[in-house]
């Protein structure tokens, strides 16, 4: 996780305390995502809550500086690296350097634009904090959007969405009930089950589609569908229904742009055990776990059941295994025993090198909202998307949250990759593939 190693004087775990100065080390994924940057695709998280109402301004401020000042692990920026410097360092400041919360002029279309800035600019990491939140308003629309842009080189998404549960605290006045952890399912065999053929073989790719035009940062669409129903007892879980439907949609997708499907797919889960409550670790505090598919489960004609059974058991596994967040070689490659310099441009190099083994796409499943996320006079959120970044060779990623039995998909894509029309196809067939998971089970 990120949260290690704070001075004296701050809170070890970036939750409540005081508020503190001095540095904290790069994790390996803060490392690793630093060393990778690309300006063509920022690596940012967008995340927007939507409101009923629109909250007071200087209220909201208020709140948010004070959720800022609850959480101040969140309060860092990069340190400029010293010449044959070991590591990557954060600054703790204690206090914002700019203002978080800007208000963008109300005008048809500000939330498509505000969008295509989370997704395109990214907070710098020289200033604190390295996130910004947008209040999104359109003429004759109810009700506000909170769109935060945060960049991934520092925090992740489930630790904004805590960050902004604290601010709603704040604004309304009242406490919310401290969440239960996350559900995880009863511990599997140590090791996921054999997948015949997926062990070393080259994962299949997403099949291009119509780039559109050449534009910074990614394309997105979201949209919102039925939470699919589970059978009572059931042995796998809504994320195992997410994570065959993603599997079944890549494969249709490549069937229908021409790819027999020889390869099997692989796809990158995140996995968060973290608390929930106001103590949560600030920072990229997920590990990132691959789940298999051979070519033969997601081919034509594939049963939904048996497939379903199959990827409960392996994600069952995968949870429970213990894992470094980005595995044994990216700590390997991160360790401090040659200068910085030298791991970011060997980090490249093999990012370059490992690119045709990249997994073929990621699902990041946030999961039910486990905030209620109530802003007092401006209501409840009645909608929360979020979107991972989805920067080539992998260059696709399915992220999803569920509130109020509603499931809130976001689809977002590299632009060398796919246009929008693409996108519009990906959802409609995620869309089908989601309800068979359904229909398969009853």
């Amino acid at each position: 996780m990120t949260a290690l190693h704070e001075p004296a004087g701050a809170p070890a775990r970036g939750g409540t305390g005081p508020r503190g100065t001095g540095t904290v080390p790069f994790s390996v994924v803060d490392e690793i995502a630093r060393h990778c940057a690309d300006p063509a695709e920022p690596d940012t998280v967008h995340i927007e809550i939507h409101l009923p109402g629109r909250p007071d301004p200087a209220r909201l401020r208020t709140a948010v500086d004070g959720a800022l000042a609850r959480h101040p692990r969140v309060l860092v920026r990069e340190r400029a690296p010293r010449p044959y410097a070991l590591r990557h360092v954060w600054e703790l400041t204690g206090t914002p350097d700019t203002g978080t919360v800007a208000y963008p002029p109300a005008a048809p279309g500000a939330l498509a634009a505000a969008r295509r800035r989370a997704l395109a600019e990214p907070p710098p990491l020289s200033a604190s904090p390295p996130l910004r939140l947008e209040v999104v308003q359109e003429p004759g629309r109810p009700g506000c959007v909170l769109l935060f842009t945060l960049h991934h080189a520092a925090l992740d998404g489930p630790a904004c969405l805590r960050i902004a549960a604290t601010a709603a605290e704040l604004y309304a006045g009242e406490t919310a009930p401290v969440p239960p952890p996350a559900a995880r399912p009863a511990a599997g065999p140590a090791a996921p089950p054999p997948v015949p053929g997926a062990a070393y073989a080259r994962p299949a790719r997403v099949a291009a589609g119509t780039p559109g035009p050449p534009a910074p940062g990614n394309g997105l669409d979201v949209c919102e569908l039925p939470v699919p129903g589970r059978r009572s007892g059931a042995p796998y879980t809504v994320n195992d229904q997410l994570m065959v439907a993603t599997a079944l949609t890549v494969a249709e997708w490549n069937r229908l742009h021409g790819d027999p499907g020889r390869r099997p797919l692989r796809i990158t889960m995140p996995v968060d055990d973290r608390p929930r409550g106001p103590e949560m670790p600030i920072g990229n505090g997920t590990r990132l776990v691959e789940v298999p598919f051979s070519a033969e489960e997601t081919g034509p004609g594939a049963d939904p059941r048996e497939l379903l059974r199959r990827t409960a058991e392996r994600t069952r596994a995968l949870k429970a295994a213990p894992r470094p967040p980005l595995g044994p070689a990216a700590a390997l490659l991160t360790a401090p025993v040659v200068p910085v310099a030298v791991r970011a441009a060997a980090t490249r190099a093999l990012r370059r090198a490992a690119g045709p083994w990249t997994s073929t796409t990621l699902l990041s499943n946030i999961g039910r909202i486990p905030y209620p996320l109530d802003f007092g006079d401006a209501g409840r959120a009645s909608a929360v998307w979020f979107s991972a970044p989805a920067r080539m060779p992998r260059g696709l990623t399915f992220t999803t949250a569920s509130t109020g039995g509603k499931l809130h998909l976001a689809l977002r894509w590299s632009r060398a990759l796919l246009g929008d029309g693409d996108g519009a196809l990906l959802r409609t067939l995620f869309a089908r593939r989601l309800a068979a998971t359904e229909a398969g089970v009853r």
